[in-house]
C-alpha cells in the first residue's frame, strides 16, 4: 500500500506533508486528494495505492518545477486539466491528436462538459480538450524527470546499483548542459547541439585519450532518457543522436593472470599481507570460483553453504539485480575458496554491495606490488584466469557457461550440471591455498 493513503470519510485519500525544501514555493503544509475509490472496495488499498502513486509522482514534478523557477500558473494548469480528465473518465489527450479521434469520442468530450455546469470550469475546459499547456522540462531537470517516469524500472536495483545509475546519467546531463551552455527546455534542443556534444567527446578522445567507450556512453544515456521523456509526455522530439556514437569503440576484457603467477606470486606466503582481510578473502574466493567480486560481496548466511555435503555458495539475485538471468547458479567450493568462506561465513560488512570500493582497493594493492605484470592485469583478471583453466581440462562449453554465469546462447533443456558434476571440474583446476588460510577449521 501506498505510503501517502489515508483514510477519510469511507474513501481512500492521498495526503502528504510538504517537504521543508519547498515549503517557502507550496504554502499548503498538507496536500490532500481524493482517489476517488471507495475502502469497501478496495480494502487492502492496492487500487488506490496506484492512484496514489500517480498523484505523488505529478505532486513532485510539481515541486521540482517551482524550485526551477517556473511560474506556477503554467504548473498548476496542466497537472490540474490532466487530473480533471481522469476524474471525468477520460485519458488526458493534446487538442492536436484529439481532433484526430472518432467523432464519437470528440462527442463524448463534449457532452460531459456540458453536464454539471463544467464548461464554467477552465480547468475542465482544458482537459476534455486538451488545451493545457504541457509541462517540458528544462535540460537540468531531465534526470529527475526521467528517473520518475521510470522509476518502477529501479526497483530492484541494490543500493550501489542505483548509486552507480544515477551517477553516470547526471554526469551525462551535466556535461551536456556545460557543453552547450545554456539552460533550456528540452524541446528546444537542436540537432546542431547534439552535434556540439559529440565534437566536444571526439576532442576529448584524441587529444586527452578518453576510450570511444566512454564517450558513447554519455551519449547512449543521454539519448536515452530524452527518447523515454518524449514518448511519455508525448513531446515528439526528434532523434538527436541518431548515428552520432564515435567510431573505434572496441571491448577489451582484461587480460587473464597465468595459473604459475598467481600460484607463486599473489597466493604466496604474505602477498596480500597488506590488504584488509576481506579484500585478500575476496581474492581468493575469486581465483578458485571465478565469481564476479559483486557476486561475492552481497553472499551472506543465507547463501552460503558449508556444512552442506558439497560445501557451496548460492548466486542469486537477494536484493540486487543480476547481471544476466543465467548468473544465479551454484558454485562448489575448492581451493582457497572454502577455508576463505568459513572467515567470511557471516557475509561481507566492509564491502557489502560495493565492489567498486573492493576494486579500486584491490588493483591499488596489485599494482603497487608488482602484482600486475600489465596495465591490462586486474583484479577481474582472476575470473578470466579461471575460465582459462577450466577450457585447459576441456570442460564442456555448457559446464564453463553455468560456472561463469554466461547465456549459452542455446535454448536451456534440464536443470544443467549437478553440483557433483561441478565439483568434479574444479577440484581438477583448484589452486594450492595461501599459507594464511592452512589453519581454517
Amino acid at each position: 500500500m501506498s505510503d501517502f493513503l489515508t483514510r477519510r470519510n469511507g474513501t481512500w485519500h492521498f495526503q502528504r506533508r510538504v517537504p521543508t525544501e519547498y515549503a517557502a514555493l507550496d504554502p499548503r503544509k498538507v496536500v490532500r486528494h481524493s482517489t476517488k475509490i471507495r475502502i469497501s472496495e478496495d480494502r487492502a488499498g492496492r487500487r488506490a495505492g496506484v492512484v496514489a502513486d500517480r498523484l505523488n509522482k505529478e505532486l513532485e514534478a510539481f515541486w521540482r518545477g517551482l524550485a526551477s523557477g517556473r511560474p506556477k500558473a503554467e504548473l498548476t494548469s496542466y497537472t490540474a486539466a490532466r487530473q480533471r480528465a481522469r476524474s471525468l473518465g477520460f485519458d488526458y489527450i493534446d487538442n492536436a491528436m484529439l481532433v484526430q479521434q472518432p467523432f464519437e469520442a470528440q462527442l463524448a468530450r463534449v457532452e460531459a462538459l456540458g453536464q454539471n455546469g463544467a464548461v464554467n470550469d477552465p480547468a475542465t475546459r482544458a482537459g476534455l480538450l486538451g488545451t493545457a499547456k504541457r509541462q517540458v522540462p528544462l535540460i537540468s531537470q531531465i534526470f529527475p524527470e526521467y528517473k520518475s517516469e521510470i522509476e518502477e524500472d529501479t526497483l530492484d536495483l541494490s543500493e550501489d546499483q542505483l548509486r552507480i545509475w544515477t551517477n553516470g546519467r547526471t554526469r551525462a546531463v551535466e556535461a551536456f548542459l556545460e557543453v552547450i551552455g545554456r539552460d533550456k527546455p528540452i524541446t528546444e534542443i537542436t540537432h546542431d547541439d547534439a552535434l556540439t556534444f559529440r565534437e566536444h567527446w571526439r576532442g576529448r578522445v584524441i587529444n586527452e585519450g578518453i576510450a570511444a567507450k566512454t564517450a558513447n556512453k554519455q551519449i547512449g544515456q543521454l539519448s536515452g532518457m530524452l527518447k523515454e521523456l518524449s514518448i511519455i509526455r508525448r513531446l515528439g522530439l526528434p532523434d538527436f543522436f541518431h548515428g552520432l556514437r564515435l567510431k573505434g569503440e572496441t571491448e577489451k576484457d582484461p587480460t587473464p593472470y597465468d595459473t604459475e603467477f598467481i600460484q607463486k606470486r599473489i597466493l604466496a606466503d604474505g602477498a596480500l599481507d597488506g590488504l584488509n582481510e576481506e579484500a585478500r578473502m575476496v581474492i581468493y574466493i575469486i581465483a578458485d570460483t571465478g565469481l564476479r567480486p559483486s557476486e561475492i560481496l552481497n553472499l551472506n548466511e543465507s547463501t552460503i553453504f558449508l556444512d552442506a555435503p558439497i560445501p557451496y555458495v548460492r548466486v542469486m539475485a537477494d536484493g540486487r539485480r543480476m547481471k544476466t538471468e543465467h548468473s544465479d547458479r551454484e558454485i562448489p567450493l575448492v581451493g582457497g575458496a572454502l577455508p576463505a568462506l568459513k572467515l567470511m561465513r557471516h557475509g561481507f560488512d566492509r564491502y557489502h554491495d560495493n565492489s567498486s570500493n573492493f576494486s579500486a582497493a584491490a588493483n591499488k594493492y596489485l599494482q603497487e606490488n608488482d602484482l600486475r605484470p600489465t596495465k591490462d592485469h586486474s583484479v577481474y583478471s582472476l575470473r578470466h584466469s579461471f575460465k582459462d583453466r577450466l577450457v585447459a581440462i576441456e570442460a564442456q562449453d555448457s559446464l564453463i557457461d553455468s560456472l561463469m554465469g554466461h547465456d549459452s546462447k542455446k535454448p536451456k533443456y534440464g536443470k544443467g550440471p549437478s553440483l557433483e558434476l561441478k565439483l568434479k571440474y574444479l577440484k581438477q583446476i583448484a589452486l594450492t591455498p595461501a599459507k594464511e588460510l592452512n589453519d581454517v577449521k
